[in-house]
């Protein structure tokens, strides 16, 4: 009981300082400024036939000049040759060169390869952009010293309860994250939304040490790039700048896709990530054990409440004020959501040791 006690105070104190850090990332909006910085937007994709249309949709509907941006989309071998209209921006499709065990950070390499451009933003194909997303990467940059460039990641959910759980875990991960950029302690990113400038990713030799990792295109990069020049990597706070993707439709999607991005942990260059990963996985599982011992009596039920509330007060803390930055829409299916959260965290951090997950339908070990 004391242990418990113990970690879910760590965890306490650890969620609080990331609120700080999130309040330490100042909210940013373009300036107006004239357009300057030059784009290549690259799109990992594997049987995205349905999905690719409207990211490309949303690329048209940019309010980006068409000559400052392209958009390379690489195949990574889907059973259909995707075949692209006529746009006003130049786009082209080239097949992934696969030299690694992770198809992704393959598929990045292949097009940095082709890249002429000064940026390279990357996104996946089921992501929807705003109109403004590339101006207000180009205002921040000519506005700051950068070299790399972290961007909010949302869902596009329907009024079902798989959604609302999914929205809840993701923006507990980008609170997460916008607090350990506020915290100067970066870890974390989604390449979803994610910009660097092509030559960082030639002097940080791209992925090299860690290809044999399936997923983590966005994560290692991320952090060998704070290893060295941490105060050129910053967090763009900006609304206009969030890019929505879709949930996925089943638990076991769900799970697989959690898992593999568990995975990684034990693998972070990040003390920091490495430690605030403890504490989450310790934090969850002292709650299903406080339930447990709930159950056989040997905890009392004042005293399993009050633990819970306080988890639940400062988890809701950092939930609130990060969906207020990346949706207009309230929580939904809080209580319920929080209460299931601990016990499918828990389950997926265990699994990630030992078990396999699917991705794209290929089977991948953790």
């Amino acid at each position: 009981m004391i242990l418990v006690l113990f970690i879910l105070i760590i965890y306490v104190i650890s969620i609080s300082l990331l609120i700080g850090g999130f309040f330490n990332v100042k909210k940013y909006r373009n300036q107006g400024l004239k357009p300057k910085t030059s784009f290549t937007v690259i799109v990992p994709f594997r049987n995205e036939e349905e999905n690719l249309p409207h990211l490309l949709k949303s690329f048209s509907n940019l309010n980006y000049p068409t000559d400052l941006f392209e958009v390379i989309l690489v195949d990574d071998n889907s059973k259909e040759k995707f075949k692209i209209s006529s746009f006003k921006f130049q786009v082209s499709v080239i097949d992934n060169i696969r030299v690694s065990n992770s198809p992704k950070k393959d598929a990045i390499l292949t097009a940095i390869q082709k890249v002429k451009t000064d940026w390279v933003i990357t996104t996946d194909a089921d992501c929807i952009v705003q109109e403004n997303w590339l101006l207000t990467f180009d205002n921040y940059i000519q506005e700051n010293n950068v070299l790399m460039l972290a961007g909010a990641v949302s869902y596009q959910c329907q009024n079902s309860f798989l959604h609302h759980f999914q929205q809840l875990d993701l923006t507990s991960l980008q609170g997460a994250t916008i607090g350990s950029f506020g915290l100067k302690k970066a870890f974390m990113c989604n390449g979803a939304n994610f910009a660097y400038k092509k030559f960082l990713f030639e002097k940080l030799n791209g992925f090299d040490g860690n290809n044999k990792i399936a997923s983590g295109d966005d994560v290692f990069l991320l952090q060998k790039a704070v290893e060295q020049f941490s105060d050129k990597v910053h967090y763009l706070k900006a609304k206009d700048a969030i890019v929505s993707t879709k949930p996925t439709e089943n638990w076991k999607s769900l799970f697989h896709q959690r898992v593999r991005w568990a995975a990684k942990t034990s693998s972070y260059k990040s003390i920091f990530g490495k430690y605030l990963g403890v504490i989450v996985f310790f934090g969850n599982l002292s709650f299903v054990l406080g339930f447990l011992f709930l159950l056989f009596g040997t905890l009392s039920y004042p005293l399993f409440v009050m633990l819970a509330f306080l988890k639940f007060i400062t988890d809701f803390v950092l939930l609130y004020i990060t969906n207020r930055f990346l949706t207009k829409s309230r929580i939904k299916s809080l209580i319920l959501s929080s209460l299931l959260y601990p016990f499918f965290s828990s389950a997926v951090a265990l699994y990630s040791f030992f078990g396999s997950y699917e991705w794209k339908g290929r089977k991948f070990r953790s």
